[in-house]
């Protein structure tokens, strides 16, 4: 079953601003059809902000994500409509069985999807930490899945006004992380504001099966530019000091 929201209230805190960034990303000129842009530059607040704005994010070059960093912008790139997220008979069963919550367990939702026994994992100590730090700054939020009280797949990303850019998920039961997706998409429709993205960096087939396309980097940009002056969604809008819950309906 899905949790019932919890009410705003003075409880609530406004995002905190993390000053200028540290690395220059106005003058990054990609080339078609090249992923990575750029390499150097620190995990500080502000600069994660400002690459997320510029269409960019960090992962590190070395082997499981060590250094160097690099700065990436996937041509072409994934990307989730909310409105247009595709769920399948079988999940939508699956999802009756699921509780989602929001902002209730980020640093466990990162360390889920830092696992190092996952193929391909990326996330350092560093990153989990500089993502730690955005969360407790009010821009970096989760969504959890729970299955009988314990978490079963979530997924991590920043919201910056109408853009998710969602860096990660993970599951640890059937279908957690696909209901995680389908949570997010459902959060950036809540207040009808049209318009709103999700990120997802490249496009799998895993992804694809829930709605995920891919676009050039021009038209990312874009869809980017047009999100980032909407509004944030109202549950990601102040990071709640107690748990905050989503009903699915």
């Amino acid at each position: 079953m899905w949790a019932a929201p919890l009410p705003a209230g003075p409880a609530r805190r406004p995002r905190r601003h993390p000053g200028p960034a540290r690395f220059d990303f106005e003058r990054l000129a990609p080339r078609p059809g090249e992923d990575l842009v750029a390499a150097g530059g620190d995990l500080s607040p502000a600069t994660l902000l400002s690459a997320y704005a510029h269409g960019l994010f960090p992962m590190g070059l070395g082997g499981g994500g060590r250094g160097p960093l690099g700065w990436w912008s996937p041509d072409p790139r994934g990307v989730l409509v909310p409105g247009r997220v595709h769920v399948s008979r079988s999940l939508r069963r699956a999802l009756r069985s699921f509780e989602v919550r929001v902002d209730t367990a980020f640093d466990e939702v990162v360390a889920g999807c830092a696992d190092p026994a996952r193929p391909g994992a990326w996330i350092t100590p560093e990153v989990a930490a500089a993502y730690g730090e955005l969360h407790r700054l009010g821009w970096a939020h989760s969504v959890e899945v729970l299955l009988d009280g314990e978490l079963a797949g979530g997924l991590y990303g920043v919201s910056l006004g109408g853009l998710f850019a969602a860096e990660s998920k993970f599951h640890r039961v059937r279908d957690a992380s696909k209901a995680a997706v389908v949570a997010l998409a459902d959060l950036l429709l809540a207040d009808g504001v049209p318009g709103r993205l999700v990120d997802v960096q490249w496009r799998t087939e895993h992804l694809a099966t829930l709605g995920v396309e891919e676009v050039g980097r021009r038209a990312y940009q874009r869809l980017l530019g047009a999100a980032l002056e909407l509004p944030v969604p109202p549950v990601f809008a102040a990071r709640p000091d107690r748990p905050h819950s989503y009903d699915g309906g």
